[in-house]
């Protein structure tokens, strides 16, 4: 089951090829369906997510035994690094694991791209279904702008042990030509239902200026 299907030194046949393209595209579109299962994505990238395992193992079949078109080809897909945007952690792992999908089928290991997909796909699942490393629901990012002639280093301990279990102070930066401070916070609340109360008891202290509360940023997520 785990054997190649191509035999080595001998031309490809055109069945072995439409074999291991169709293999590749039904790989390519469980993979895509796998990655948009919970998880926000664009049209273009699950189509990418369907294409590149095909397109990944026409490579391969292309440039087998032939080492300078094998550094060629790798010449050519390192330029396509510099001209994409940064991705998220889960995007780069759905690309690599399409990639070695392709890769597999381009050597001719049927068997090796089914089990590599299987494994994957069950190990995406099962964590997003047991939320594996989800952060807790109540963390936030705090904002809070205040006047340069109070105190922050105590101004709000009061309220934090009241409605928070966590306040850690990340960033302190000053805005309005020097007259402001603005204070980065993360926190996590005791209770979400408290957050216009504890809000509130922020506006007090800080002279009622502006305050954003919000969900933890993502972009933590970026590799």
């Amino acid at each position: 089951m785990l054997e190649s299907i191509l035999s080595s030194g001998a031309d490809l046949a055109i069945w072995q090829y439409l074999a291991l393209t169709g293999v590749s595209l039904l790989l390519g579109l469980l993979s895509a369906l796998v990655y948009m299962y919970r998880n926000t994505y664009t049209k273009g990238f699950v189509l990418t997510l369907v294409l590149l395992p095909t397109v990944v193992q026409t490579v391969i079949l292309l440039v087998s035994g032939n080492l300078g078109a094998g550094v060629a080809v790798a010449g050519t897909f390192s330029l396509v690094r510099f001209r994409s945007v940064p991705g998220g952690a889960r995007e780069i792992a759905a690309i690599f694991a399409a990639m070695a999908i392709g890769l597999a089928t381009g050597m001719g290991y049927i068997g090796v791209a089914l089990l590599l997909f299987a494994a994957i796909g069950a190990a995406s699942l099962l964590m997003i279904r047991l939320r594996f490393g989800d952060q807790d629901a109540n963390n936030r990012h705090l904002r809070v702008t205040m006047p340069e002639d109070l105190d922050y280093n105590e101004v709000f301990d009061d309220v934090f042990a009241a409605y928070t279990t966590r306040a850690e102070l990340k960033k302190v930066r000053t805005t309005n030509l020097g007259s402001m401070f603005e204070l980065h916070y993360e926190v996590t609340l005791r209770d979400s239902a408290q957050e216009k109360r504890f809000i509130d008891e922020l506006r007090t202290r800080n002279g009622n200026l502006n305050i954003l509360l919000s969900r933890t940023p993502g972009n933590s997520e970026e590799l």
